[in-house]
């Protein structure tokens, strides 16, 4: 599934308003009885979820350099008052 066919809106989203916005969808297709046009909603709602889970990937990506970096910068100032 390409995200190319999804709002370009939703790259400048946060993953708690993109999490909304998939929520309101699930709420949405829940009340629906017509299958035959919710086929179309849960396929955007796939592509949202791909969305949520790139956005959250990258978002654990640069948590975890910025720990090892303040992880770094710790063991550093230890081996200098050590010496």
């Amino acid at each position: 599934m390409k995200d190319k066919n999804l709002p370009n809106d939703y790259n400048s989203l946060s993953l708690e308003e993109l999490t909304n916005k998939a929520n309101k969808m699930i709420e949405e297709l829940e009340s629906q009885n017509n299958l035959e046009s919710s086929v179309e909603k849960y396929q955007k709602l796939l592509k949202l979820n791909n969305i949520i889970e790139k956005k959250f990937q990258k978002n654990v990506k640069e948590i975890s350099e910025k720990t090892k970096k303040t992880i770094f910068k710790i063991n550093s100032k230890r081996n200098a008052k050590r010496t």
